[in-house]
């Protein structure tokens, strides 16, 4: 068993204060109100207040203007892809949506890998499909699944598919445990994923793309009954 984390008042203020920007008490493109205030009216120091301002700085959702104030960025306008781990974690709205994503650049990405994987690609897919039965237990096919789909972006030959796949996979991340229905039994699990393989080592990309649709569809509607 893994120890809990000891929440500290910094934590809890990061928190507090990303809750009230997601939720508009501070809308976009406001001043927070000065940081003796805001310190005095959260009970905390000036310096708990700054370390708590940092990491939402760099979560992208703050910007200090020196000598002018702490102003709440326009994170749907000015933000990216780095931000939905924390988006996920506030809303499981925003899941949806991402799932959304997931299919469409999924079954685009099997196209690709279909006309464009080279020999080698094809064997590391068949080995790596493999790995996704002979897996312990549910979180280790869930991530062997995941190995399978990045080898399908780097067999596109297009590094920015490679990155979209990660940042597919870390925007749920926060969920993830609640996302292991369709990986409950590892043979399963291979059998919903073998179409796309066949398809990709076929070098089908028509054949490829329908089975990728069908495999994020299907494995889409159980993660969401498991989240309900």
């Amino acid at each position: 068993m893994e120890p809990l984390p000891r929440e500290t008042i910094v934590d809890v203020l990061e928190s507090r204060l990303r809750e009230e920007i997601l939720t508009g008490r501070h809308p976009a493109g406001s001043y927070l109100p000065p940081e003796r205030t805001l310190a005095d009216g959260y009970g905390v120091t000036r310096t708990t207040l700054k370390h708590a301002f940092g990491r939402l700085m760099q979560a992208g959702l703050l910007e200090t203007r020196h000598g002018v104030g702490t102003r709440v960025r326009d994170y749907l306008r000015l933000g990216g892809a780095d931000l939905l781990p924390m988006l996920v974690r506030h809303s499981p709205d925003w899941i949806g949506e991402v799932f959304e994503v997931r299919r469409s650049i999924g079954a685009l990405i099997a196209e690709r890998a279909a006309a464009r994987a080279t020999g080698r690609q094809r064997a590391e897919l068949r080995t790596l499909l493999s790995a996704v039965e002979e897996a312990a237990d549910a979180d280790a096919t869930q991530l062997a699944d995941i190995e399978v789909h990045r080898a399908l972006a780097r067999a596109t030959g297009n590094r920015v598919y490679v990155l979209l796949t990660n940042t597919l996979f870390n925007a749920y991340l926060p969920v993830r445990a609640a996302l292991r229905g369709p990986f409950t039994d590892p043979r399963v699990a291979r059998g919903r994923l073998e179409p796309v393989v066949d398809a990709v080592a076929a070098g089908d990309p028509a054949c490829a793309r329908r089975a990728a649709e069908e495999y994020l569809t299907t494995t889409e509607r159980i993660m969401l009954e498991g989240l309900a």
